[in-house]
C-alpha cells in the first residue's frame, strides 16, 4: 500500500485507472492481481497494483520501470517461488 499525505491510498482514488487482470488468471475467482497504468497527476508514470477480490481496498504504486524489471526477473526465474 502506498500513502497519500500520510493516509492510506485506495484503488478508487486512482482516477482514470483502467485495471487489467492477467490472461493467466482465467475466469475463476482465485487469487489474482490487477495492474493499471496511471496517467493522472500526481501518480502519472506509475503502475497501480490491487487485489482483484478487493477492488475498493489498498493499492500498491510502483514506477513503471521498476515493474518492468520485476516482471523480467520473474520470467527469468530469479525468484525462488
Amino acid at each position: 500500500m502506498t500513502t497519500n499525505n500520510g493516509r492510506s491510498l485506495t484503488a478508487p482514488e486512482l482516477e482514470g485507472a483502467v485495471w487489467k487482470k492477467s490472461s493467466y488468471s482465467g475466469d475463476s475467482q482465485g487469487q489474482c492481481v490487477e495492474v493499471a497504468d496511471l496517467t493522472a497527476a500526481p501518480f502519472a508514470g506509475q503502475r497501480g497494483i490491487r487485489d482483484s477480490k478487493n477492488p475498493e481496498g489498498p493499492a500498491l504504486l510502483i514506477p513503471k520501470g521498476s515493474f518492468a524489471d520485476f516482471v523480467t526477473a520473474v520470467k527469468a526465474g530469479e525468484f525462488d517461488i
